[in-house]
């Protein structure tokens, strides 16, 4: 019997939550060892694993796509490929950290967007995972690949903020953070957002 699309997303909600938290503990694991990092490497670092987590995740949701629908349609492949991966990624390992660092109050507030700041990388990593998926759809190793991407580009964000300090709290606090801003976002662009595009499933 076929799974409609809501128990799909449930599904792999579920099944994800596991590797996301232990995502999210190696992403603790390097702040105790990094929080004092200079804003300027950490920077460095970050704008490394944000575009990695791009390519991934075009690569993984436009491939979604490909292997559920029926007739592929180019543009839409194009589309859901570019905006689930840099407006997913950028929510992920931006927006919601950036959110993280002023309910915390960090001294060091600043928010990246990488595809203005260095959009001469992080758009053409975007298409570059299109291609591979229209030519060699992947889904599984991509997709875990990505977790932790998306889990250490958006733990080195904060980073950026710390200035430096870091208590019990501040991990806790963080690694909800971590949690949540790879969790959500990265099974919306890797499940939700692909299949809200397919009509009907393959038959295998």
């Amino acid at each position: 019997m076929k799974l409609r699309k809501f128990e799909i997303i449930i599904k792999e909600l579920k099944n994800h939550a596991p590797f996301t938290i232990f995502g999210a503990i190696t992403g603790i694991i390097l702040m105790i060892f990094f929080y004092n990092l200079p804003s300027n490497i950490s920077y460095d670092i970050f704008y490394v694993l944000h575009p990695m987590h791009v390519v991934l995740s075009a690569l993984v949701t436009a491939s979604i796509y490909k292997v559920y629908t029926k007739k592929v349609n180019l543009v839409i492949l194009i589309f859901i490929g570019y905006l689930g991966s840099v407006g997913i990624a950028t929510l992920s390992d931006s927006l919601i950290p950036y959110l993280g660092e002023i309910l915390l109050g960090l001294p060091n507030q600043v928010i990246h967007l990488g595809f203005i700041e260095k959009w001469w990388l992080v758009n053409p990593l975007a298409f570059l995972g299109i291609a591979i998926a229209y030519f060699n759809p992947k889904t599984k190793f991509p997709h875990a690949g990505h977790v932790l991407l998306s889990t250490w580009a958006s733990l080195f964000h904060v980073i950026m903020a710390l200035g430096g300090i870091i208590n019990w709290f501040l991990v806790v606090v963080v690694f909800v953070f971590l949690f949540f801003a790879v969790w959500i976002p990265c099974c919306l662009s890797d499940i939700i957002f692909p299949l809200l595009f397919v009509k009907k499933r393959k038959k295998t």
